[in-house]
C-alpha cells in the first residue's frame, strides 16, 4: 500500500494537521478525529495517477 502524507487546517481548532491517504483507495469520504482538539472532521479526497486529486476536511458536526 503507498500512502501519500497530506498536511491540512483543522476547521475547528485551526492547527496545521496531517494523516496518511491510502493512495491505492482511489478516492474515500470518512470521519476522523483532529488529534489535537479531537473534533470530528469530515474527510474527502480523490486520488489520480499517484497524486491528490482533491481533498477537503471540514466540521462533521452540521
Amino acid at each position: 500500500m503507498d500512502e501519500i502524507e497530506q498536511h491540512f487546517t483543522c476547521p475547528y481548532c485551526g492547527e496545521t494537521v496531517s494523516m496518511l491517504l491510502d493512495s491505492s483507495a482511489g478516492g474515500q469520504q470518512y470521519i476522523e478525529d483532529c488529534e489535537v482538539c479531537c473534533r470530528p472532521i469530515e474527510i474527502r479526497f480523490a486520488i489520480e495517477g499517484g497524486e491528490v486529486e482533491s481533498f477537503s476536511a471540514s466540521r462533521a458536526d452540521g
